[in-house]
């Protein structure tokens, strides 16, 4: 059996805070590795960076996390199911455990995520299924009754360095990981 931190989102790009809290759950959590997964299609239609590039600037930024920080392919597996209609984590989790039965998940989720739990599908069966790991957010105060993992993460978001890439403001590549900054830089991203 191995236990599985699953830690999804767009990555449009992924940022030092997304580093913070794989490391963050890699070396206090009980699991074995944890798997950053990039959304294939957003579920709420956000315009995004291809899935190709998310899931290329996710590999740099798990990189420097050791082996044990993976990046998987398994949303664009989903959307190529012959039922896909939505990327959505309940089926995310249902399929990983129907390829591998034997595996343990947890879902990462920010305490800002507790406050939309009512536009995910099957969110108390997903919950059994993936018992969230709640990452404090800066601002985001936990609802009552849910329990966190007990550290709060800084305010840094994808909109704020997606905002000042496109200003050409230098002030992005505090916010995210080097080798993101270069390869952003090499293809023209966010501009």
């Amino acid at each position: 059996m191995t236990r599985i931190a699953l830690f999804g989102g767009s990555f449009n790009p992924p940022h030092v805070a997304h580093q913070l809290v794989a490391l963050y759950v890699l070396e206090t959590c009980e699991i074995d590795e944890l798997w950053f997964v990039p959304t294939y299609v957003h579920p709420f239609h956000k315009a995004l960076a291809s899935f190709e590039e998310r899931l290329a600037m996710c590999e740099l930024a798990a990189a420097p996390l050791g082996p044990r920080a993976h990046v998987s392919r398994v949303e664009e597996e989903l959307a190529q199911q012959p039922d896909f209609v939505a990327s959505r984590t309940f089926d995310l989790v249902e399929l990983l455990l129907a390829q591998e039965p034997e595996n343990q998940y947890r879902l990462v989720i920010g305490a800002d995520i507790l406050r939309e739990t009512d536009k995910w599908y099957r969110w108390d069966d997903l919950a059994q299924l993936a018992p969230p790991l709640v990452i404090g957010r800066t601002g985001y105060p936990l609802p009552a009754g849910a329990s966190e993992t007990g550290i709060a993460m800084p305010e840094i978001s994808a909109t704020r360095a997606r905002e000042l890439l496109a200003a050409g403001d230098p002030a992005a590549a505090s916010l995210l990981p080097r080798e993101v900054v270069r390869y952003i830089a090499e293809r023209g991203l966010y501009r």
